[in-house]
């Protein structure tokens, strides 16, 4: 692939290293003219555009147009994403239903200390919600051994957030379907960061963001796949109007829509979704598969120069875990060393309690920019340069 022409898509501040893709993507140069575009049929359809916009095909098919789109990054077929609403939304909308296709006689979550706490604080308030039940948290590596008959729904991040361990999606998935357990996937650090085939894994559910990886901006809307022989046994638990099989009668009872369309919750957020299309475009010309090589060929080079140049900082991961897009390194100075590093035009981010986190995302990284991070890096921790107190001082986003 030619990465230097996909990096050329991307609009990238001068002077700028940035390894915090994983948690908000850059802009591609695309974004600005389609969401322009939008805005302008807004301003000339007004409310036509529902039907009209988009060259006639309408703005309100948008989230499963979209949906498709993503589909062929995750391995899902045709018909099995919808996008639109937050990641947390989703998450509430698969657990739900997930719990509610396992049955009564089961009620237990399963989860991991590495899932998004936004993840565990949804299916913590759904089983507090129900009444039944309970969220079980265990350490990432004690995951398989806690597949009992007790457990209904294996709710996972496929990669964790902060260390950037990977589980074996494909081998929990079937030790859980052996148990009879439903599985809910969270590839908010997947989709667009490596290879991912829900359908060969046989994945129940899934869901993800698409600011990170992909692109689409602070606040993009967030995705659900459902696979396709539970759609029409899926209940919603937030039945929103436009997951109604006829949402323009506006009958009072809820009667839920056909395949995909019944996970869809509230009005497409278009601006945001013309944004997400734009971004889309720059993986048309994307192989998975060289992108995962170039990916760990970019995280091992910066992790193998940190260890030889910056020896107190201690990796995340052992060398043999399988590992996303990101290197994690922990400090007991993590926030102040990123501020610091920040302040050199390095950016990467802070996760407590003392991770240093950096994600690699080939599209818009090369060597040379992995070479001159750890320099920084290295300077930084020779001069000791995160005891200044600007450094030190906590800001609302870390």
């Amino acid at each position: 692939m030619d990465w230097e022409a996909l990096r050329g898509q991307f609009h990238l501040p001068k002077g700028v290293i940035y390894l915090d893709g994983n948690s908000l993507g850059p802009m591609p140069r695309a974004v600005p003219v389609r969401v322009g575009d939008v805005m302008e049929e807004w301003a000339d359809l007004l409310i036509r555009g529902w039907n009209e916009g988009d060259g006639g095909g309408g703005w309100m098919g948008w989230p499963g147009r979209i949906g498709d789109r993503i589909a062929r990054l995750i391995g899902a077929a045709e018909g099995t994403v919808t996008v639109g609403d937050t990641l947390s939304i989703r998450v509430y909308q698969a657990v739900a239903s997930a719990l509610h296709l396992a049955g009564p006689e089961r009620a237990v979550v399963l989860s991991d200390e590495g899932n998004f706490p936004s993840d565990l604080y949804m299916a913590e308030g759904l089983v507090s919600t129900l009444g039944r039940g309970e969220l079980r948290v265990v350490p990432p590596e004690a995951v398989m051994d806690a597949l009992t008959e007790e457990v209904s729904v294996l709710m996972l991040t496929q990669v964790d957030y902060r260390t950037g361990r990977m589980h074996d999606m494909a081998a929990l998935d079937r030790a859980a379907k052996a148990k009879g357990i439903v599985t809910v996937w969270d590839l908010a650090h997947s989709a667009g960061a490596h290879e991912v085939d829900v359908t060969a894994a046989g994945a129940d559910f899934a869901v993800g963001c698409t600011y990170k990886y992909l692109n689409a901006g602070p606040g993009a809307p967030a995705f659900i796949y459902v696979r396709p022989e539970l759609q029409d046994r899926v209940r919603p638990a937030l039945a929103g109007w436009l997951g109604h099989a006829r949402p323009f009668a506006f009958e009072l009872g809820y009667a839920p829509g056909e395949g995909i369309d019944r996970m869809r919750v509230g009005t497409p957020p278009v601006l945001q979704l013309a944004a997400l299309d734009a971004a889309l475009d720059v993986w048309d010309a994307v192989d998975m598969g060289q992108l995962r090589a170039r990916s760990l060929a970019l995280s091992g080079r910066f992790a193998s120069a940190v260890a030889a140049r910056c020896p107190t900082l201690t990796p995340a991961l052992a060398p043999d875990v399988p590992r996303g897009s990101q290197v994690s390194l922990r400090h007991p100075e993590g926030y102040a060393i990123v501020q610091a590093l920040i302040a050199r035009g390095v950016i990467g981010d802070f996760r407590a309690p003392d991770i240093l986190r950096f994600g690699f995302t080939p599209l818009f990284l090369s060597e040379a920019d992995v070479d001159a991070a750890v320099a920084h890096l290295a300077e930084v921790m020779e001069r000791e340069e995160y005891a200044q107190d600007r450094f030190r001082t906590r800001r609302a986003v870390t």
